[in-house]
């Protein structure tokens, strides 16, 4: 028998066409129907309220293979994230957080100033900032041009471009491996899995820690 014809009816939407985006085995079992909903963090103006907004498919599938739960992709990254609406320094809980993070990060591995600190999707600099407090290099990488500039602006210096081994294999060569690579609310964010989390082993020194 085989495993489709184990499934009931209402677990099988669409076709096999639809690869894992980790192992890329048919996607075939649903896992939750939430129906359609628009892009997160898109606010339509005053002046759009008359006009349509796009909405799309709320429909996470579990693959059978590896258990990752993903939904399609229906807009590419570019789209979602070169300009964003949502600044991680908004929330001050979420500052303190990131501040102790960087107190614990630095004194157990006793980062300094002959040290380097990455963070991939470091949004307006919430977390690299404590870093540059301690005197410790950093390099944000944030696709999202409008956020970036706000971290610029603190101090933080900032790639605005999107992370993956390319990228990673650049900063490598040009002697900037990182001996800590850190990434909050990202990975599930992230189109190719494989792609993404190759780049940061690349960009981590051999002795480097890498947190998610």
């Amino acid at each position: 028998m085989t495993a489709s014809a184990t499934l009931a009816p209402e677990a099988l939407r669409g076709t096999t066409a639809k690869a894992c985006r980790f192992c890329s085995a048919g996607l075939q079992r649903t896992f939750v129907d939430l129906g359609m909903s628009p892009l997160c963090e898109t606010y339509p103006s005053a002046a759009d309220l008359n006009h349509g907004e796009v909405y799309y498919p709320l429909h996470a599938y579990v693959c059978e293979k590896c258990f990752l739960v993903q939904l399609e992709q229906y807009e590419s990254a570019e789209n979602i994230f070169s300009d964003y609406a949502y600044f991680s320094s908004y929330s001050d809980s979420w500052l303190k957080h990131s501040e102790r993070y960087c107190d614990k990060m630095a004194n157990r591995f006793a980062l300094g100033r002959q040290s380097f600190v990455v963070e991939v999707a470091s949004n307006d600099g919430y977390l690299l900032q404590y870093f540059v407090q301690r005197s410790v290099p950093v390099l944000g990488i944030e696709p999202a041009a409008n956020v970036a500039k706000v971290a610029v602006e603190k101090g933080v210096p900032t790639l605005v471009q999107f992370f993956g081994t390319q990228l990673a294999k650049q900063l490598a060569v040009e002697g900037r491996d990182a001996d800590l690579v850190l990434g909050n609310n990202v990975l599930a964010q992230v189109p190719d899995l494989n792609h993404f989390v190759e780049g940061l082993k690349i960009l981590l020194k051999p002795q480097g820690v890498l947190t998610l």
